[in-house]
């Protein structure tokens, strides 16, 4: 699967998300931009402040024709629960096969007490509502994020 690439059109996919939803980029094309947000873990300290931060920003994001999907390898149980605990009014995406997160090229090798491993690289995208790739971030530090993400996505509505 080709990886995504800036200013060029965002092949299909098709990914299983929280309430028993199906999410497909071509459900959009025409309709929303798309902002996907690809996170490490569920209940971590930085992957639970960005999920709140857009949280706080949902009605904002919503004003300028934005859904927010939020991307990790936790399975869709462990998604509603976090999705429940922090009453995220957005839905989390399943990606246990990495098939999206390849197609975005955010799993990278990290290192954690002095351990290596392939884990989600903390990135966002924002997908115009033709399907477009507009804005990438890659290795995201999470405070302000979301702002820079919100302030992209009423430019590119605007």
């Amino acid at each position: 699967m080709p990886t995504v690439e800036l200013n060029q059109p965002v092949a299909e996919f098709e990914a299983p998300a929280t309430e028993d939803q199906t999410v497909r980029l071509s459900d959009f094309r025409g309709k929303k931009n798309l902002v996907i947000y690809f996170y490490p873990k569920d209940n971590t300290p930085g992957c639970t402040t960005e999920g709140q931060d857009f949280r706080d920003q949902h009605a904002a994001f919503d004003a300028c024709d934005t859904v927010v999907f939020g991307v990790s390898r936790d399975s869709l149980k462990v998604h509603t629960n976090f999705r429940a605990k922090h009453e995220f009014p957005f839905q989390l995406i399943s990606d246990k096969d990495e098939e999206l997160c390849q197609q975005f090229d955010v799993i990278k090798l990290k290192k954690l007490y002095g351990k290596e491993y392939m884990g989600i690289d903390r990135s966002t995208f924002l997908i115009d509502k033709e399907g477009v790739l507009r804005r990438e971030w890659r290795s995201v530090k999470v405070k302000g994020h979301v702002d820079e993400v919100l302030a992209a996505a009423q430019e590119v509505n605007g």
